[in-house]
Formats: C-alpha cells, structure tokens, sequence
C-alpha cells in the first residue's frame, strides 16, 4: 500500500508540473511572443480558462502528503517554510494580474499587470525547479537540525545546506527554460498568426537548449546523487521510464524538423513525465535525504501513515481523481481548438 500511494504522489506532482507548467510557460513567454495589447489577449485568452483548474494538483499533491506521508509533510513544509510562502505569493500574485489587467482601459494598467504576469510566472519556475533540486539534493535532516532551512548556507550540497546551492539554482535555470519550452509549445497549438509563428520559432530553440542544458545537469545529477544512476541500471521500471525519455526526446526533434506542433508538444509532456518518473523511480524509498547522514533520511516506509489510514483514504482517492478527470475532460473539449479575438470568451481578464 505504501508502494501505491508513493505512485499517487508521484502522478499528483507530475499532473501538476505538466499542466500547470504550459500555463507557466506561456505566462514566462507574454512580452516575447506577443507585442501589443491584441496579441496580449490572444495569450491571456490561450490560459485564462485553466490556470486555477491546473493549480488544483498542487492542492491535491499536499492532500496525499497529509494523509499517507504525515512525517514527510511534517518536516518538509517547516523546513521549507520560506519557499512555501514565495510560492504562495506566486501563486496568488499571478491569479491577480490575470484577473484585474483587464478592469481597467488603460495601457500603463494593463502594462503593469503584464509585467507581473511574467514576474509571477518566472518566479513559480524557479521555484518549482529548485524544489525539484531540493528533493534530489536533500536537506539537512538530524538530531540537532534546524526546524527551518535559510535561503543558502555556504552554497555547497553538503553538510548544513540551505534552499539554494550550486545544484539547486542549476536546476532552477533548467526547469525555466524547459517549461519555457513547454509553454511555447503550448501556444502553437493554441494560437494563430504572429503569435503563433513566433511560438513556433521560439519553441524550436527552447528544445534546443532544454537538449544542451540536460547533458549538464545530468553530470551534475551523478555528483550530488550518484545513487539515483545506480538505482536507474538496477531498476527495469526504470529503465522503461528513461525510454520514455528517450522516446519523447525524439518525437520532439522529428516533430519540430517536420513542423508537427501537436508530436512537439505531447513529445515535451512526455519528456517531463519521463524526467520526473525516473528520479522517482530510481530514489524510491527515500523522499527526504539527509545531506547530514543518510541513516536520517525519511523514506516512503518510515515517513507514512498506519496501514489502516492509507487503506481507508484508497477509497475515497480515485473517486476524487475519476470527478477531476470528467471535469478536465469538459474543460478541455469546451476550450479545444485555437484562441481567435473575435471569439474571446475570457473578457474578464
């Protein structure tokens, strides 16, 4: 049981990442791909109907960790109490500029609160990506630990480590431009003229560089974990997931040189998938490492609830998760398609 409701967890972040990261992406992308206020609304009109939707697996990501992994949550939000809160303020900051750059006829009010889409959007993928970090790197976790991580420390991926490092701010630049990458994907699929064409020439040097950026973080990745590789070579799931990778990678590069936006973009959900699968994969058991001894780590065993507990919340879960499937299906069937100004529904923002 303990086994399924770390894949549960893993599927919530993964959801998560996927979905919400196009949103980030696109909203990372407003002042690149769009250059006035008409092309603004056509981006705006793209994510306006699913940001808070996508949002709602990072609520249900925290609902798994209360109810199967208590211990792990009990002692990652603390320690990463300042994170938490830069990703809330994030979070709310981009739900405000979305709703209020539209109330108001005005170019510097709608200028303002379109630089704070891409602030609030860049934020949330550095963010998401040093957390990403985080997980591989670990914390600090003994006897006489603080309760509370610093924002650094000495900058190093030992020892009494703080939220960011050399690793850590490496993994924020890769996720930001991944997601990049993602978003503008995104909106090729989802827009027409300029904005498309400019999507679409973006999107091919963003993979590019995604390309580039793995080979490095890979490296680094064997430094500070070198264990995540052995798990990988000793673990078939693993090696599926990698193939995923692999996979993706390539419908990626095919999908670009033979200008197929939809192979681009379901390539670079299953890149994400992949990466995101086979660091899961290859860690499991641990989900907190120590950086201080690995005999305090916590892992998927010591860190969740009584068997009783996950058994009765495994009745009630994929309940909750078939609902949210029906409604992401209704949503996307009613906002498929590409985004037009004349049949902008999302006037509101």
């Amino acid at each position: 049981m303990v086994e399924a409701w770390f894949g549960v967890l893993c599927l919530m972040i993964t959801l998560f990442v996927i979905l919400d990261g196009w949103d980030i992406g696109a909203g990372m992308l407003h002042f690149l791909v769009a250059r006035n206020q008409d092309e603004r609304r056509v981006l705006i009109a793209a994510v306006g109907p699913l940001w808070s939707w996508h949002e709602v697996w990072l609520v249900g990501t925290g609902g798994v960790l209360f109810v199967a992994f208590p211990r792990v949550m009990s002692i990652a939000f603390p320690g990463y109490y300042l994170a938490l809160f830069l990703v809330l303020w994030s979070l709310v900051l981009r739900g405000i500029s979305m709703e209020f750059r539209g109330h108001v006829d005005d170019g510097m009010w709608r200028s303002f609160w379109d630089f704070v889409i891409v602030l609030s959007n860049t934020l949330l993928a550095v963010l998401l990506g040093a957390a990403m970090g985080n997980v591989v790197r670990g914390m600090p976790l003994g006897p006489d630990a603080q309760l509370s991580l610093p924002l650094f420390t000495h900058f190093g991926v030992e020892g009494s480590v703080g939220i960011l490092d050399w690793y850590t701010a490496t993994m924020a630049g890769f996720t930001v431009v991944t997601l990049g990458a993602h978003g503008a994907s995104y909106l090729t699929l989802k827009t027409t003229g300029v904005v498309h064409e400019r999507s679409r020439r973006l999107a091919g040097r963003l993979w590019l560089a995604v390309a580039v950026l793995l080979a490095g973080v890979t490296g680094m990745t064997a430094m500070v974990r070198p264990e995540l590789f052995s798990g990988i070579a000793g673990r078939p799931l693993a090696w599926l997931t990698a193939a995923v990778v692999a996979g993706s990678a390539g419908a990626i590069g095919t999908g670009l040189r033979s200008g197929r936006e939809a192979r681009v973009f379901l390539g670079g959900c299953g890149f994400i998938a992949g990466l995101l699968a086979t660091a899961a994969v290859s860690l499991f058991p641990v989900i907190l490492h120590s950086t201080l001894d690995a005999r305090n780590s916590i892992t998927a065993y010591n860190g969740s609830a009584d068997p009783s507990s996950l058994w009765a919340a495994a009745w009630w879960w994929p309940v909750a998760f078939v609902l949210s499937l029906f409604y992401f299906g209704f949503i996307g069937k009613h906002y498929a398609g590409r985004v037009e100004l004349s049949k902008d529904s999302q006037q509101p923002y």
